[in-house]
């Protein structure tokens, strides 16, 4: 509100009789979405009419809000949000001539991709061929509406006429939402695409996690349960329920937080393979990439259960079995083996609280406050430490089980010796990067062969 607009009058009250009207929009459909909207509208500022095929029995509305028949409402406002299923759109046909020149927000979703051969706002232009229809909003549900969770939160908008999606855009920022142009009416298919993918960030983490899972429960069902029974007429099926699954969950923790920095690590070699950082990675690298968040978290979920498992295994009844049988059987203390044991459980605690650590600084609440570096500094470093505490953990582990030829049932390798592999490649390339003469004298390598240039700097 501009000065020029309030008197102070001699009482010392402020006069805002000359303030204009607040802007009246329109909204067909008196669903749950069309509320919940309504709602948000008018508590931003607006006032809101609804169109409806029964003004005088559709429903309670918000308080502030009137109520017409979609002629009547269609008439008195500029801006129009459309809160209809696609399957209901014919009603707009008769109400062509009343909606030319007007703005109409088309909002609906589909159950299911590519069940109309048009997109439903490519279909509502057709229905009204002189109004202006931007594709948006779609994304919002009346549910974050209702509950006002919508500062920051991004939309997308499309269109063919640039002064109507000016004025949505005007509106949506009014709301607190951040817009985001996707050009022309024929994105609006991808953007109803939107609210139907299921966790798309996701997919790839989880897919590899299953996957992971499933070959290691396997192969320690056939080295464990199976190599017993047949080799040594011994039925421990029992430890298939907590043994066996605590042996998969750190395995597949150790091996989802490796993979979160292998791709750096590649793309770290490929930038000097090709002697610039401005080229674009490959697909699946850069796919690779996005999605380390996503494994990092899920790793950390794996970590979570072994630790549970862990701690639940005092009061196994085979633990408390064994427990009780070897009372009487005396034991030789081994200083060895109390070292070993106790640097196992280190590892293990320090570990897990940095997984810990590395999980909340990812939340978007802790990752907002901390500043670039401090960011970095956490994933980055304290993200290597990480990896280097587990890796250690599982060296500790098998250190006197290496070179035992019990170890290789069936002439196979231990299940904690496979998951140390991709581990141990993370960390031997990162120190090699880590160590500027080595990283330097690639490059003398890679330029020699004719791949790269280096700076007359870089040759001395």
């Amino acid at each position: 509100m501009t000065l020029e607009r309030v008197e102070l009058k001699r009482n010392g009250s402020l006069d805002t009789s000359a303030d204009p009207e607040p802007e009246l929009l329109c909204i067909f459909g008196t669903g749950d979405l069309g509320r919940s909207l309504g709602q948000r509208l008018l508590q931003s500022g607006y006032r809101v009419v609804y169109g409806s095929r029964r003004p005088h029995s559709c429903g309670p509305l918000p308080q502030g809000a009137q109520v017409m028949t979609h002629q009547e409402a269609a008439q008195s406002a500029n801006l129009i949000f459309i809160c209809v299923h696609r399957e209901h759109y014919e009603f707009l046909k008769t109400l062509a001539p009343h909606l030319e020149g007007k703005v109409l927000v088309d909002l609906s979703n589909n159950l299911k991709k590519n069940k109309y051969p048009e997109a439903n706002a490519a279909y509502l232009q057709r229905l009204v061929p002189k109004a202006a229809v931007v594709k948006g909003l779609n994304t919002l549900s009346a549910w974050a509406l209702q509950n006002g969770l919508l500062a920051g939160k991004q939309v997308y908008l499309c269109g063919n006429n640039a002064a109507a999606k000016q004025a949505v855009a005007e509106m949506a920022t009014k709301l607190g939402l951040a817009v985001l142009d996707r050009g022309s009416l024929s994105a609006a298919r991808e953007i109803e695409d939107f609210p139907l993918r299921l966790f798309p960030e996701w997919r790839l983490p989880l897919c590899v996690a299953l996957g992971l899972t499933a070959f290691f429960f396997f192969y320690l069902l056939i080295r464990d349960v199976i190599y017993a029974y047949v080799e040594k007429d011994q039925n421990i099926s029992y430890r298939i329920m907590v043994s066996l699954a605590n042996k998969v969950f750190p395995i597949v923790s150790l091996v989802m937080l490796s993979l979160c920095y292998l791709p750096g690590v590649i793309a770290a070699f490929l930038q000097l393979y090709r002697g610039t950082k401005y080229r674009r990675f490959p697909d699946w690298l850069d796919r690779w990439m996005l999605c380390r968040k996503q494994m990092g978290l899920v790793a950390l979920g794996f970590a979570f259960l072994h630790v549970v498992y862990t701690l639940i295994i005092p009061i196994r009844y085979p633990f408390e079995y064994n427990l009780i049988k070897n009372q009487t059987t005396p034991l030789h203390f081994d200083n060895t083996e109390a070292w070993g044991a106790d640097s196992f459980f280190v590892t293990g605690i320090l570990g897990f609280f940095l997984y810990v650590l590395l999980g909340l600084t990812s939340l978007p609440s802790v990752g907002g406050s901390l500043s670039w570096r401090e960011f970095s500094f956490v994933q980055s470093k304290l993200g290597y430490l990480t990896l280097f505490i587990c890796t250690t953990h599982g060296y500790i582990y098998g250190w006197n089980k290496f070179l035992r030829r019990s170890t290789y049932k069936w002439y196979t390798p231990p299940a904690f010796m496979l998951c140390l592999i991709v581990p141990s490649v993370v960390l031997v390339l990162k120190f090699i990067l880590l160590v500027p003469c080595t990283a330097l004298e690639l490059r003398i390598t890679l330029c020699e062969s004719g791949r790269e240039g280096l700076t007359p700097y870089e040759h001395k």
